[in-house]
């Protein structure tokens, strides 16, 4: 462990406190972060700053700068998404290198999962969420891969042992998009027209406001189930919004839906980096990337969904942001697969009370949907 005197010298473990100030601070990343906002007050003082957190980070790593360069090898499946947010995180990890004068090498190691590989069935057919993160899960505990990168809500609200989340990233739009050739909104759509959709919560929403459609299987990665949609096998799609964004893709008869719409997914639109909890490189690395509001959101949610024991079976979706007066705003829903019941609820508070929040929310709509549900779903799936 280092320690940072109040006066910003670096000391180890063993000594712990300056001769100047006396006084010893534990959380090194705490200090530095606070000497930053004091310090951007000054270029001067802010030049200083920079060359305290370069060299600390250099300690921490053991880095012989000029001998030594760091070498991360990221996990992450194969498809263009996924690649395209490994690349961004990628490209992150190597302009913080750059910033710190630190040398870094990241290389992206593909890895195919369970839910790359079974397209024919629906993800509650065949698992759930664990499907796209238990290779590269395994990977990671075996140390073929040093952090990984993911969808955040395509990861379950609990992790392997020895694996934690390192740090989310700046979070895209969260919402839905409607795509069709044929109408403009879902309130369009006619008699019997055809939506595509792997989503039970979409699924479930749609037919809860919209009970003369019909909803099927439409598995694929983005690109794939935007080729099926020119080639007309469904009258629409829902997609994430995010995931357009991030592979540059503008359809001009796109239609964002807004959350009375369609209510996203948990954590949809934050990209989640885990390390293993014991590696001290990756996690002076990825830790740099965190943002804070996306995280106290992302935990939010995902204490929701435990709460409600969540998964891609479950009809489930939930939204927290934190409005300019720093509250934060949360509403959740649960709804049976079929559409025909729904039930949702909405909770302001504090971000420091962030997971609690969550948690209230998860338990309040358990009991209005009652056991029962639950019930079902565990037959259903059994």
């Amino acid at each position: 462990m280092l320690f940072v005197s109040t006066c910003g010298l670096i000391m180890d473990n063993r000594k712990g406190a300056c001769r100047v100030c006396c006084k010893r601070v534990s959380s090194v990343e705490w200090h530095l972060r606070h000497r930053e906002r004091v310090a951007k007050r000054n270029q001067t003082e802010y030049r200083q700053f920079h060359n305290i957190l370069r060299w600390t980070i250099a300690a921490s790593l053991g880095n012989n700068r000029s001998d030594n360069k760091q070498h991360l090898v990221l996990g992450t499946r194969g498809s263009p998404l996924a690649l395209a947010q490994a690349n961004q995180v990628k490209s992150c990890l190597e302009k913080l290198a750059v910033s710190l004068d630190v040398p870094l090498q990241v290389e992206i190691k593909i890895i195919n999962t369970t839910g790359d590989k079974v397209l024919d069935r629906s993800l509650a057919d065949i698992g759930g969420k664990g499907l796209f993160t238990k290779e590269i899960d395994l990977a990671q505990l075996r140390g073929e891969v040093d952090i990984a990168v993911h969808s955040l809500k395509d990861v379950p609200t609990w992790l392997p042992s020895g694996i934690i989340l390192g740090a989310v990233l700046p979070r895209e739009d969260t919402r839905d998009v409607f795509l069709s050739f044929d109408s403009n909104s879902l309130a369009d759509l006619p008699k019997g027209a055809v939506v595509g959709s792997a989503s039970l919560r979409r699924q479930a929403q749609i037919l809860a406001k919209y009970p003369h459609l019909k909803v099927v299987n439409f598995r694929g990665n983005l690109q794939t189930r935007l080729k099926k949609l020119e080639q007309r096998q469904v009258d629409a799609t829902l997609l994430a919004l995010a995931g357009m964004r991030r592979l540059g893709l503008e359809y001009p008869f796109a239609h964002i839906l807004s959350f009375e719409e369609m209510l996203p997914a948990v954590a949809q639109g934050a990209i989640g980096v885990t390390i293993r909890e014991d590696d001290q490189v990756a996690h002076h690395w990825v830790s740099q990337l965190e943002d804070t509001n996306s995280r106290i959101c992302v935990d939010c949610e995902r204490s929701f969904l435990s709460a409600l024991d969540g998964s891609c079976r479950t009809p489930i979706a939930g939204q927290a942001w934190i409005t300019p007066e720093n509250k934060l705003h949360f509403r959740g829903l649960v709804a049976y697969p079929d559409g025909s019941s729904m039930v949702e609820t909405s909770k302001i508070g504090e971000p420091a009370n962030n997971k609690e929040i969550g948690r209230q929310v998860g338990e309040e709509l358990r009991n209005k949907i009652g056991e029962k549900y639950f019930d079902q779903l565990r037959v259903a799936q059994s």
